[in-house]
């Protein structure tokens, strides 16, 4: 039996319960981790409420910077989003935790790591598998998948119980889950997909009625595929996202309304707010648009679905995540540049792009003929390209009998027939 755990802490229900709840069962010492990665909440009163229901000791790391630059900004350069609309704000995360948390664990002579997770969700995937990447020597231990609470109103009643003090409630049954990145919201009303989100469930977003009435425009500026700047100011990545959430946020930017296939098999309906994130990653978009070949391009769109789905899965600490992101890296030696975008009541409007490095040349695209693109060529190309075509056609209506019955020999016969 563990005698030492480290839990990674948040203070919301379900963590505030499983101090209580480890010492019952497995009469250990808990130890508190707290990350911070931009949730916004107070601290000290975080590691107090911790101190006062078990813990024997509460440790508070400041994550943020290094979950921008060393998270978030690799899956901005590699474009990734899951099922087309979720930008990974929650996958992100769970990896630095892990990796702290493991840090702390063996500083600490721990003999188990713990979450709160539940059985059912990508979390226990994203925490368990840094784990057993990062120190497969310590045991883990896992309470939604041991006790018998069996929803959020039994977690309720267990902390009710034992005076530990919530802000959750049986009519405030949101599980939410906040960073620099976003915040997510499950449960209550979204759990049916008929349902719409009530208005009180976004956060940190207005509504597009709420939302100025007046076009409000920003510039991005990139490095390299890294975002520096916001309209012309160098800022640190914290201080740049802060204020792409603050300008997002307020032109209702970045709600989306998402039916999504976990990990473990089953479908979940889930609200997100990324006010900033959806600016950072329209912005880079249109900077690829404008630096990257063609060919690149498009085999970089495909590595994107890969690597959105494997930070979904959790499998960030793996050889193949690593070496997709050595090939993003390489692409992006030319990303530099700035994108401007005029928000209105949730939508993102592209106004510029430049960028010192633009493959964009108007002698090629322009209209009015020019020295650098001879049309006349276009003939050749186009005969070479239909080459396969020509013969395929030439051979049908000579062997049109020996062809199988297809639409395309069909199709060939009637022609023929008819020019007779």
């Amino acid at each position: 039996m563990s005698k030492k755990v480290v839990l990674a802490y948040s203070g919301g229900l379900d963590t505030s319960i499983i101090i209580p709840w480890l010492k019952e069962n497995y009469g250990c010492e808990v130890i508190a981790f707290v990350a911070d990665v931009g949730q916004g909440d107070d601290m000290e009163a975080v590691a107090e409420k911790a101190m006062k229901t078990g813990a024997s000791k509460v440790i508070v790391k400041d994550l943020r910077e290094e979950f921008l630059t060393d998270y978030v900004w690799p899956c901005v350069k590699a474009g990734a989003v899951y099922e087309g609309k979720y930008l990974l704000g929650t996958s992100m995360a769970r990896p630095i935790i892990a990796k702290y948390q493991v840090e702390v664990a063996l500083a600490e002579g721990a003999d188990a790591v713990a979450h709160g997770c539940t059985g059912k969700g990508n979390d226990q995937v994203r925490f368990e598998h840094a784990f057993q990447a990062l120190a497969p020597e310590l045991e883990i231990i896992a309470p939604w998948r041991e006790w018998d609470l069996v929803s959020r109103e039994d977690c309720i009643d267990y902390a009710e119980q034992r005076n530990i003090p919530i802000t959750a409630s049986k009519t405030k049954i949101h599980s939410r889950d906040r960073n620099l990145w976003h915040i997510s919201h499950e449960g209550g009303e979204l759990e049916d997909p008929a349902n719409a989100p009530l208005a009180t469930t976004w956060q940190i977003s207005n509504s597009p009625q709420t939302a100025p009435d007046k076009v409000e425009e920003v510039e991005i500026g990139f490095e390299q595929g890294v975002p520096v700047s916001v309209n012309g100011q160098k800022l640190s990545a914290v201080e740049l996202l802060e204020k792409l959430n603050e300008i997002g946020g307020r032109n209702a930017i970045g709600r989306i309304d998402l039916v999504e296939n976990r990990f473990v098999g089953m479908k979940s309906r889930g609200a997100y707010e990324t006010p900033g994130g959806t600016l950072l990653m329209s912005a880079h978009a249109e900077l690829e648009a404008l630096c990257i070949e063609r060919d690149l391009e498009h085999f970089k769109q495909q590595i994107a679905l890969k690597y959105a789905e494997l930070v979904y899965y959790g499998l960030w600490f793996t050889p193949l995540r690593e070496s997709l992101n050595a090939f993003v890296n390489s692409t992006q030696q030319t990303m530099t540049g700035t994108v401007k975008m005029g928000l209105y009541k949730g939508n993102v409007e592209v106004l510029s792009r430049t960028s010192p490095y633009s493959l964009y040349s108007t002698d090629l695209s322009s209209f009015t003929m020019g020295s650098s693109y001879d049309q006349k060529d276009a003939a050749g190309f186009i005969k070479i390209l239909a080459l396969p075509a020509r013969v395929r056609a030439a051979a049908a209506k000579q062997f049109e009998k020996k062809v199988p019955e297809s639409d395309f020999a069909e199709t060939a016969k009637a022609k023929a027939e008819a020019a007779r």
